[in-house]
């Protein structure tokens, strides 16, 4: 069925939009990038001329010819008696074709796969009588790899036994479930902000209402804004990244972990950790995971092999009181059947390489993160790249809001990235870019010589009031 965006969410959604003269251009380009991010869904009715006008404070013409452009694009067609309705994005991708020679894609902040894992699918395969005589997938798991999983637990610190994992078709599908068995429409949900994009989608699909805690590169989590989400309007869940935040790359204190879980357990909140980034540790050095003690229903852990091992392994996991598991698996057909028993055969293979593992992926992020850092201290001094201890990406601070408009621009020339904005929850988030370090270092160096040389033309293309309200702020 399809959907449509009124004219103040669009409005909201756009932000500050007006980046570059001629006007309509800056506003076609902002919707754009909606599209091209998913933002707008391909289907969606965009409003009238004259609403969108009115909510942004603009002439009817202005949005006319933005509508005009994004027409001539192939993003949107104007359809008589429906009004303007964006278009899928195989016929509205400007730039080059994602995957095509010369293309840098940075908006998937995924390493390339554990140099072994081919060596281990083989064995696997070896095997592959014993695994077509079952079914084919489990909708709660190979007792062997539950009973591997849960021992990593126990190793880190949290006791666990196999009947408290259930494995799912990656961290995704295991927030999509979550969601879908915690909450019902109107529930409020604590989210940190800016985080990961793809979660905050599932929450709303649930029918969520997201209420946004500050995270940021040097402050971390706004403590004192978290507890009075807790206090005053009592979330049924929070949704956290306590370890290598994406896209900050920052980590909870001991100190941030405990005033959170103790506001959390007094507003009844269920806290859902999103632990898959949690073990790329670069120099950090092992913490204790914290959120113990209390009511251990009140803490559900998500975990995956995706970024450990490699995306295209569909196998995560949600760590969970029993009784939850079970309620988890009573709802899970109305997703999916199960997991794969391949894939899982070869997760459970895995786990015994674990150690080796996280040190190869230690050795690849470090190199990843120290050029990128490099590149942007060399080429683009006025941009703020924090110190990361891990995960997969950097939040770089940008010297004017212009992220939305740089990703523009880049995109044209083979870049591949995600706005600030992509990543906020409440508006927002256009001075930050992320930029992960997972890619090689050639495209790293070339990715940031890029980003330098398409800075000078944005920046300059930003009409002269918008700049000088910029060097206000700065």
């Amino acid at each position: 069925m399809d959907s449509r965006v009124s004219a103040r969410s669009l409005a909201s959604s756009v932000g500050g939009w007006r980046t570059r003269e001629p006007a309509y251009e800056a506003l076609a380009d902002s919707i754009r990038l909606l599209c091209l991010d998913n933002r707008l869904a391909p289907r969606t009715t965009l409003p009238a001329e004259r609403e969108l006008a009115s909510a942004l404070g603009l002439s009817r013409s202005t949005v006319a010819a933005a509508y005009r452009s994004l027409r001539d694009s192939s993003h949107i067609a104007s359809l008589r008696g429906s009004g303007s309705v964006t278009l899928p994005l195989r016929r509205r991708d400007p730039g080059r074709a994602i995957g095509e020679a010369g293309t840098i894609d940075l908006q998937q902040a995924s390493p390339p796969a554990w140099p072994g894992l081919a060596g281990v699918m083989a064995q696997v395969v070896g095997s592959a009588s014993a695994l077509v005589s079952r079914v084919g997938y489990d909708v709660f798991g190979r007792s062997e790899l539950r009973g591997a999983i849960a021992a990593r637990y126990t190793e880190r610190g949290i006791p666990t036994t196999a009947d408290e994992v259930l494995v799912t078709t990656g961290a995704q599908s295991a927030i999509h479930l979550l969601a879908s068995v915690l909450l019902g429409r109107g529930d409020r949900v604590l989210v940190e902000t800016p985080t990961y994009p793809h979660a905050v989608d599932a929450l709303r699909r649930a029918g969520a209402r997201l209420i946004g805690v500050p995270v940021t590169t040097d402050a971390g989590w706004d403590l004192d804004r978290a507890e009075q989400v807790f206090a005053r309007t009592l979330p049924v869940m929070a949704y956290l990244m306590p370890d290598f935040h994406n896209p900050t790359g920052r980590s909870m204190t001991q100190e941030e972990r405990r005033i959170i879980h103790s506001a959390g357990e007094r507003a009844g909140s269920i806290l859902v950790l999103d632990e898959t980034t949690a073990e790329l540790d670069i120099d950090r050095g092992p913490v204790a995971p914290g959120f113990d003690g209390g009511d251990p229903s009140s803490v559900v852990r998500i975990g995956s092999l995706g970024k450990t091992v490699w995306g295209g392994l569909r196998v995560g996991w949600i760590r969970a009181e029993g009784d939850l598991v079970r309620r988890l698996v009573a709802a899970r057909s109305a997703h999916d059947l199960g997991t794969p028993e391949f894939e899982q055969a070869v997760a459970a293979e895995l786990f015994a390489d674990h150690h080796e593992i996280a040190w190869q992926r230690s050795m690849l992020l470090r190199e990843g993160r120290d050029v990128a850092v490099a590149a942007i201290e060399r080429h683009i001094p006025q941009w703020s790249a924090p110190q990361t201890h891990g995960g997969v990406s950097l939040w770089v601070e940008l010297d004017a809001p212009l992220s939305s408009a740089l990703v523009m621009d880049v995109r044209s020339r083979g870049l591949l990235l995600s706005a600030g904005s992509r990543f906020s929850v409440e508006g927002g988030h256009d001075r930050h870019l992320r930029i992960p370090f997972t890619a090689s270092p050639h495209d790293l160096e070339a990715a940031v010589e890029l980003l330098a040389e398409a800075w000078h033309r944005v920046r300059a293309g930003a009409p002269v009031r918008f700049v000088d309200r910029l060097e206000s702020v700065v």
